[in-house]
Formats: C-alpha cells, sequence, structure tokens
C-alpha cells in the first residue's frame, strides 16, 4: 500500500468559469490558472502522483505558455494521471478530498463530482470522499480570494 497527499490553490478571477472536481459549478468567478484551474483534480492528481513517488502534476503537465496544457479540462490530466499510476502496478484504494471555500456553497455539487470523478478515474463512487468546508472567514479563503484543496489517496498493488 502506498499513501499520498496533495494540496492545491487557485485565486479567483473574473471571466472564468467555475470547475471543481471535474463539474462546472455556478459562480459569478471562475479560478485562475493555466489549465482550468480545477483545484481539486490538481490537489487529486498530486496526491496519486506523490503515492506512487512520480514527482508532481506540474512536472508531468508544465504550466508553460502555448503548450497543449494551457486551458485544458484537467479531467484529461487526470486521465492520464490515472495511466500512469496503473502502468506503475499500483490501482486506487480509496481517497479522501477537501475543498475550501467561502463561496459558492459547494455541498449539493458534491454527488456530482463524486459521480464524475469515479468515471474519469474508472473506479467506484464509493471510493471517493469529499467535502466541503470554510476557513471561517480567516485567510485568503475566508476572504474569498481564492479556493483551497486537499486529498488524500491510498494505492494498492495491482
Amino acid at each position: 500500500m502506498r499513501i499520498g497527499f496533495g494540496y492545491d490553490v487557485h485565486a479567483f478571477a473574473p471571466n472564468r468559469e467555475l470547475w471543481l472536481g471535474g463539474i462546472r459549478v455556478p459562480s459569478e468567478q471562475g479560478l485562475l490558472g493555466h489549465s482550468d484551474a480545477d483545484v481539486l483534480i490538481h490537489a487529486l492528481c498530486d496526491a496519486l502522483l506523490g503515492a506512487a513517488a512520480l514527482r508532481d502534476i506540474g512536472f508531468h503537465f508544465p504550466p508553460v505558455k502555448g503548450n497543449e496544457y494551457e486551458n485544458i479540462d484537467s479531467k484529461i490530466l487526470l486521465r492520464k494521471v490515472m495511466v500512469m499510476i496503473r502502468e506503475a502496478g499500483y490501482e486506487l484504494g480509496n481517497c479522501d478530498c477537501t475543498i475550501c471555500a467561502e463561496a459558492p456553497k459547494l455541498n449539493p455539487h458534491i454527488p456530482s463530482m463524486q459521480s464524475c470523478l469515479a468515471e474519469v478515474m474508472q473506479v467506484q463512487v464509493s471510493q471517493i470522499s469529499i467535502k466541503a468546508t470554510t476557513t471561517e472567514q480567516l485567510g485568503f479563503v475566508g476572504r474569498k480570494e481564492g479556493i483551497a484543496a486537499q486529498a488524500v489517496v491510498l494505492l494498492t498493488n495491482k
């Protein structure tokens, strides 16, 4: 068994869609990033890669202006990470993810995120836990300047 941890942060930006856990969440602003800035998927990718000792998302998908990853759907990155994980001889046991955001309210969207991620990762919905919390108006998240996400994964040998 291997355990991995991932963390990611993105600032809010106007004129962008908000993508979290592979789904579009209604919001007045989205997140700033090289790709679609899906902070949850990015944290999950880092956790998966870390558990398999395969470096991090920035190493495999560098944020270089004009490259193939600019504005990419993060679900594509997650699919590629799952291929790397499986080629390294591992399978997902489970993941536990937390999104930290003051707004928008995310709890109504969590089942859709779980279903989307399970489909992309080719695992059961029961293997994916997603929680949402606030920071009680503290820090950059509390000031509504951005969103943070954390993920922990357990990989097992195939």
